[in-house]
């Protein structure tokens, strides 16, 4: 769910220019005779020398800016200082301003060094050597240009001389170092910086300091039937007093508690959007609470190249931009050291400028018709929900976002990406041209345009071969990485099952997936049978089949040539993500209850195939908590079994509850934060269970298929072996699947069941010659002999004593199922 921007006090007048505030601006001129740069010339000798850090430029001083070089984009450094390059195509001036922290606190320039075009610009690119540039400095950039408001012919523009602009390539950012505390009350009318919520951020100079200590670790390159990926909230993780962390809501803390996930099994961390972000996008009272709102999830990216400074404890202890970066680098490697890949969640789709009434932060102020997807009226596109599309597909766009993940795995080793609304980046982009105002031939003047076919299509036509995924496919650093798509967008265009993958090399999150186990496991009438057996084995029809559906729009149209000829591994499974209910309200709420956003319950997902088991809410009666802690066992145990990847939501282990909310996305308090002290309660009861159910899946080749099996390999059952009921009032679906690699641990095959019925249920297991089936999951036996593993709460002298009691089944192939319950049977040796 995707909120659009909004921000209190925000009007259409943010955006237009207003007088530049007074700063020390320097002015850097052409190539003096012989080739040397040309010395800096004050603009007014009635100011003092400008200074950056202490050190003066002059006209005489070896230290002078010089010419430089257009690549790299971005900030990097050189033999003699510090290049800086940036893409400005359509910015008339453009310069380089420099800040103290003191400063930048303050909305105030310390130093401006502007750039020559004859000089400091190659092709579209401004670009400045700085020699003995103090690596304490901040940077930004400032430029002129057309705003469309005040010049007919400049539409698409929107520069703003008065604001100083992020670097798009900046590594690091700083601004507030506090998550959530305000700047300074100023008078933002007449400094940089929109109000205390939106203070002036600037990037930060890259240091000679010593590399970074990876000790020894690298990326791990998991295969991707392996993976069992946990996506979790990097502040929620920790922020919980609960969570008794030295550094809470940061980098750090989650390092104290990674060994808290492999316990559990996780191998694979997803990091909700960990990017920079301004947390205090939304801020602003909640009617009817003492509340505020927050950007808590942050799919609202500002520094694409920057982790987010306020999930730093470096940054809250006032240490240099290079410590939050290392913090991040750290909680990689720890990852890395203890088995688990690290993927981040990436937002490619808009940024926190938003609409024509947003901000003018950093691309819109440096190119807005190269940057943005632009109507013929310099309107923005909105196929995110969020007031901006960003312009994927353009050339200049494509090879930032490209920079950006490169950046990400080679410098931060990052494992892999999932982006958010992907489908955005197979949109055709918007392309400006000049063009004669008057007939071909005749002499006039030139006025710029959009060209309605911007890729060859259309602005915003889904493209059957888009550049931008190709590029990420093919890319020789990139393609070796876990690319996964949520593979529509807030525009109707819904991809899943033909996502353009590149060799299969992308997965999709399922959506599909979610909302049949959902279905089938609270026991919908319908199709709901034959649809989650698919869902358990891959789901074949999305994947395998090269034959769309007659409502596949995209499918029967430009992906085509997608369709199909991929493996199970293409499915990210997931039952819960951040964005709706939690599993335990899934079984615990008929509808939502998000009165708490304010917004008299109107937001979020109304459609959840959710069901309460016979009460709303909190239930202190012994016959309903029972059923849902039985229909969470349920609903995990068919994430974990299922053929393809699957996804655990953070707190989903232990049953955490947001009281029926499913979109929290405003909230930085308890109903997104871990709850340790519950997780830690719930140790020898249902989180006991899906702890062993996670090593269960990582110990079954059964259960981590790479490719679709067949009649060989899986069989469907009844009550019956071999006669699987598909009509729309089944609620059994059970089917046995043979280990490709004969015995694991003694066994050699699994029969696994679902029943979805509120009737006990006889089951007559297949036979396999010389073979038992021997019970190791029964979702319907009361804790711990719902999972017989041996461990502290359970013997194996118990589970031999338990495993007696059905052998009287399972020596004549019988089981008995109990209503709305699940088994899983290995086969051994009679």
């Amino acid at each position: 769910m995707r909120q659009g921007w909004s921000r209190p006090g925000s009007s259409a007048g943010l955006a237009n220019p207003k007088p530049a505030s007074k700063t020390n601006r320097l002015d850097l001129k052409g190539k003096a005779a012989g080739g040397s740069p040309a010395p800096i010339r004050r603009l007014s000798k009635s100011r003092p020398a400008p200074e950056q850090n202490g050190k003066q430029y002059s006209p005489d001083s070896p230290t002078s800016p010089a010419q430089g070089s257009p690549y790299p984009l971005g900030p990097s450094i050189v033999k003699d200082g510090v290049n800086m390059a940036v893409f400005a195509a359509n910015a008339e001036q453009l310069s380089v301003c420099f800040f103290t922290e003191e400063d930048l606190q303050q909305g105030r320039v310390t130093n401006e060094v502007a750039l020559d075009p004859a000089t400091n610009r190659t092709g579209d690119i401004w670009h400045v050597m700085l020699p003995q540039l103090d690596s304490s400095s901040l940077y930004g950039f400032r430029t002129s240009g057309p705003h469309q408001s005040s010049n007919e012919t400049a539409v698409g523009h929107r520069y703003d001389e008065a604001q100083v602009m992020v670097d798009p390539y900046a590594t690091g950012l700083i601004s507030r170092r506090v998550w959530g505390e305000h700047s300074p009350e100023l008078d933002w009318g007449k400094v940089l910086g929109l109000a205390t919520t939106w203070p002036q951020a600037a990037g930060i100079v890259p240091s000679q300091a010593p590399p970074f200590d990876w000790q020894g670790t690298r990326p791990l390159h998991l295969p991707r039937e392996d993976l069992i990926i946990y996506e979790m909230h990097v502040r929620g993780f920790t922020q919980s007093p609960t969570s008794a962390t030295s550094y809470p809501g940061t980098f750090a803390g989650m390092v104290e508690k990674l060994d808290y996930l492999q316990t559990l099994g996780i191998n694979c961390v997803e990091l909700l959007p960990s990017q920079e972000f301004n947390e205090l996008e939304y801020y602003s009272a909640i009617p009817g609470t003492n509340s505020y709102r927050y950007n808590y999830w942050g799919y609202s990216t500002g520094g694409f190249f920057a982790p987010m400074a306020r999930y730093a404890q470096a940054a809250a202890e006032g240490q240099p931009g290079q410590q939050i970066i290392d913090e991040f680098k750290m909680l990689v490697r720890e990852c890395h050291k203890r088995g688990m890949e690290v993927i981040m969640d990436v937002v490619f789709n808009h940024t926190s400028e938003g609409n024509e009434k947003g901000p003018v932060l950093s691309m819109r102020g440096l190119d807005n018709r190269i940057y943005y997807m632009l109507a013929p009226e310099g309107e923005y596109y909105n196929y995110t929900g969020c007031g901006n599309t960003l312009n994927c597909n353009h050339p200049v766009v494509r090879r930032f976002i490209v920079d950006c993940l490169r950046y990400w795995v080679e410098t931060m080793h990052i494992d892999g990406f999932r982006f958010d609304l992907a489908s955005i980046m197979t949109r055709a982009h918007s392309e400006w041209d000049t063009m004669p105002m008057n007939q071909p031939g005749e002499p006039g003047e030139t006025q710029s345009a959009i060209m309605a076919e911007g890729a060859g299509v259309p602005t915003g036509t889904p493209l059957s071969d888009p550049a931008l995924i190709e590029m990420i496919s093919e890319d020789p650093i990139l393609r070796g990485t876990h690319l996964i798509a949520e593979a529509w967008d807030a525009a109707g265009l819904y991809q899943a099952g033909a996502f353009p993958h590149y060799d299969g090399q992308w997965s999709e999150w399922n959506g599909n997936f979610r909302d049949t186990v959902r279905a089938f496991i609270k026991g919908s009438d319908g199709t709901w049978a034959s649809q989650f057996a698919a869902a358990m084995t891959g789901s074949p029809g999305l994947y395998s089949s090269s034959e769309p559906r007659e409502e596949d729009w995209w499918a029967n149209n430009g992906g085509r040539r997608w369709k199909g000829n991929r493996s199970p591994l293409a499915s990210i499974n997931f039952i819960t993500a951040h964005d709706g209910f939690t599993l335990a309200d899934l079984v615990s709420f008929n509808g939502k209850h998000n009165e708490a956003n304010g917004e008299q319950n109107r937001d979020g997902e109304s459609h959840n195939l959710t069901w309460n088991c016979g009460e709303e809410g909190p239930s202190r009666k012994p016959t309903i908590l029972r059923l849902r802690a039985r229909q969470m066992k349920n609903l995990a145990t068919a994430l974990l079994v299922a053929h393809g990847i699957p996804m655990i939501l953070m707190g989903d282990e232990y049953g955490h509850s947001k009281g029926g909310n499913n979109n929290t996305y405003c909230h930085d308090s308890a109903l997104n934060w871990l709850d340790w002290r519950q997780a830690e309660a719930a140790g020898n009861g249902y989180a006991r269970y899906f702890r062993h159910l996670v090593r269960l899946r990582l110990s079954r080749p059964e259960l981590k298929r790479t490719t679709f099996g067949n009649s060989h390999h899986i069989c469907w059952h009844g009550e019956e072996p071999g006669e699987p009921d598909w009509t729309e009032t089944s609620r059994l679906v059970a089917w046995s699947v043979s280990t490709p690699v004969g015995e694991v641990n003694g066994a050699a095959g699994l029969y696994i069941a679902f029943s979805a019925s509120h009737q006990p249920i006889s089951l007559q297991l297949p036979v396999w010659p010389g073979r038992v089936w021997q019970p190791v999951v029964d979702t319907g036996k009361p804790a711990p002999y719902d999972m017989l593993v041996a461990d502290s709460a359970l013997s194996q002298a118990s589970i031999n004593t338990a495993l007696a009691g059905t052998r009287m089944w399972t020596a004549d192939h019988l089981y008995p199922l109990l209503p709305w319950s699940a088994i899983v049977l290995k086969s051994i040796r009679e």
